[in-house]
């Protein structure tokens, strides 16, 4: 029996030498521990044997088997890895070359200015807040201070949707309201209500049907109008640079009283006067004012109790300002030129 062995040992080694390919590997396979194979025929005859017979020949039988099977499982290993090799030698990439370069987008312009601006507010403690851009007339006018008659409920100014009641929001104020009904007269307040807004102007360039609003609302109690200067003057530095100087002027708005327009010197001429500043050296970007106490009781908060101040700018005129965009109906057309240097604008 060991004779045997040997010899299919021997034989093992003399046809492993000739195996190339892994097909040669399942013939190899086949011819030595197959059901049909070598080790197997060693086994046929046991029922003939004796049992101490059986143990030897049973032994023998299993140690040559795994002897075979790992020198066929060691060469099959060293096709593969020939076989592997071959394929990355053929297949080498060059990463010296330069790669291919990828187009990608940038953020809208307006939509960067409105996140500046967001990023702003939230440092000092503002939420910001949505609502919906499809409103009631209620919360666009009633609730703000705005009665029936008013000039600015005129089909000539607003998108009214179904009789006078349901409409296409004029101003992000309605949101400013929801948010103070939502307080109950009994919390303070800090937001901010990006998003758009739509008046019944023909489009031009410094006009539009629609355009982006960002208005705030500060609602507390000791509120004064110099927090709001103050506020106004973090937000203008932040934006247009340190050196950027801040100034109010009256005004008159429904929903504030006082009320004021907000200006910051000219970030062009530095207050010498110029195309951009008209020659005046201020540039006007905002309205403003202190709520109208009419406002405050009309969204459940008692005027002799709190006090607040308000606060709106237009996305665009901002953006424009910003990046020296003469056009507002370049934030809205499809040219990709125009695009494609709002993408360097915002690399910049």
């Amino acid at each position: 029996m060991q004779e045997k062995v040997e010899k299919i040992k021997s034989e093992l080694l003399a046809d492993i030498e000739q195996v190339k390919t892994l097909q040669d590997i399942v013939e190899l396979k086949a011819k030595y521990i197959g059901k049909s194979g070598v080790i197997t025929e060693l086994t046929k005859n046991m029922k003939d044997l004796s049992v101490e017979e059986r143990k030897e020949v049973g032994k023998l039988s299993n140690t040559l088997k795994d002897e075979v099977t790992n020198i066929i499982n060691e060469k099959e290993r060293s096709i593969n890895d020939e076989i592997l090799n071959a394929k990355l030698r053929s297949e080498v990439i060059d990463v010296s070359l330069p790669s291919t370069k990828i187009k990608v987008g940038a953020p809208n312009i307006l939509e960067a200015v409105i996140e500046e601006v967001e990023e702003v507010f939230m440092s000092m403690g503002y939420d910001v807040v949505d609502g919906p851009e499809i409103e009631e007339d209620h919360y666009n006018f009633e609730l703000l201070n705005i009665p029936k008659g008013h000039p600015a409920r005129d089909a000539q100014d607003t998108f009214y949707l179904k009789d006078d009641e349901i409409l296409l929001r004029s101003q992000t104020s309605p949101v400013q309201a929801r948010t103070m009904l939502a307080g109950h007269g009994e919390v303070p307040i800090r937001m901010i209500c990006p998003g758009k807004t739509y008046r019944r102007d023909d489009d031009d360039a410094t006009h539009s049907h629609q355009f982006m609003q960002i208005e705030g609302l500060l609602v507390d109690k000791n509120v004064s109008l110099s927090d709001l200067k103050g506020t106004f003057d973090i937000v203008a530095k932040r934006l247009f640079g340190p050196d950027v100087e801040t100034r109010f002027r009256p005004s008159y708005y429904q929903f504030t009283e006082p009320s004021v327009e907000t200006d910051i010197s000219c970030f062009a001429c530095h207050g010498k006067g110029c195309s951009l500043c008209k020659n005046t050296g201020w540039i006007t970007v905002s309205g403003a004012g202190m709520v109208h106490p009419n406002v405050l009781r009309n969204c459940g908060y008692d005027p002799e109790k709190w006090c607040g101040f308000a606060f709106g700018f237009g996305a665009e005129r901002l953006a424009m300002l910003k990046y020296g965009i003469n056009d507002l109906r370049t934030f809205y057309n499809t040219d990709l030129r125009e695009v494609q240097a709002f993408d360097r604008l915002e690399s910049e």
